[in-house]
């Protein structure tokens, strides 16, 4: 969850309206003034995602470091391939973690050495929805190398939807401060403050564990099929402060 504190002042004493704009770590509090009204109004905005986040664990052992190591490259090396196949730069997807340990019998009052482990941590970005499935699917049959596969959704161009989301509560402060003007017998002037408060709420992140290999003629639909992407709600708060005439 990402939190934007925006303040925006507009000069009553200029001509145009011109915004004058700082950043407050909160709202500051208001003594009441003649002749003005405030009102605070909730919006959001609504967006698909536009990016697929596929993440997968690549994991090794063998009595030797060195093999487990061997096997792991040649696990990456067919992830590479998978992702070629499908028109990705392999260069696109990022280890987010490496690890090499030592594995113990800790039935052993000993504790014996018995091998080694070598783990590795890959997210892949994908902005061609049609490539998720056809990757996520490749992944699944390389049960024996890949494991913890997991698909999420998510919002890069998040400023745009941020702007959205304050536009439409500003509109509903303004409609509210302009009915309560309205009732009064009076006019609603310019605006001569608003603070703004964003918030982005993501969508739910389900984990999706690699499947068993099945013959082509025996796999089934895979239960997300025919859904689509859960949308990405970022929300506003507004505070604003109006003339009256």
């Amino acid at each position: 969850m990402k939190h934007t504190m925006l303040v925006v002042g507009l000069s009553i004493l200029l001509a145009t309206s011109s915004l004058v704009t700082r950043v407050a770590a909160q709202d500051h509090a208001f003594n009441p003034l003649p002749n003005t009204v405030r009102v605070g109004a909730d919006g959001k905005f609504e967006s698909d995602p536009d990016t697929a986040v596929v993440q997968f664990n690549i994991s090794a052992q063998a009595e030797k470091l060195s093999d487990a190591n061997d096997q792991a490259n040649r696990a990456a090396e067919q992830v590479r391939r998978l992702l070629r196949t499908n028109g990705i730069d392999p260069k696109q997807a990022q280890v987010g973690r490496f690890a090499a340990q030592p594995v113990y019998d800790y039935k052993n009052p000993k504790r014996k050495l018995v091998g080694y482990r070598v783990d590795t941590d890959i997210s892949v970005k994908i902005k061609d929805f049609s490539k998720v499935g056809p990757i996520t699917e490749g992944l699944a049959n390389m049960q024996d190398l890949t494991s913890n596969q997991s698909l999420s959704y998510e919002l890069e161009d998040m400023d745009a939807a941020k702007i959205k989301a304050v536009e439409d509560a500003l509109r509903r402060a303004h409609d509210e401060a302009n009915a309560i003007a309205r009732i009064s017998g009076r006019t609603l002037g310019e605006l001569s403050y608003a603070s703004v408060d964003s918030v982005e709420r993501g969508p739910i992140r389900p984990m999706m564990m690699a499947a068993p290999q099945m013959a082509a003629a025996d796999r089934a639909a895979t239960p997300t099929a025919e859904f689509g992407a859960q949308k990405i709600t970022v929300t506003a708060h507004v505070n604003a402060l109006y003339m009256m005439k």
